[in-house]
């Protein structure tokens, strides 16, 4: 799977969720937390244009 992300945001994200006291170099925590925010985003917008859509200004 290629991941279409620009460096500068890639880097970004993974800063954010490093961590040097986890064996596999990151903090599950703020990972999943990260997850679950862009999630709720993606529903949020998806909510907007089901919305738009019904309503025929789409």
């Amino acid at each position: 799977m290629d991941i279409d992300i620009d460096e500068k945001t890639y880097a970004r994200i993974a800063e954010m969720i490093h961590s040097e006291d986890s064996p596999v170099g990151i903090d599950a925590k703020k990972t999943h937390i990260y997850i679950l925010y862009k999630l709720g985003q993606i529903e949020k917008r998806l909510e907007a244009l089901e919305k738009q859509q019904k309503s025929g200004t789409g």
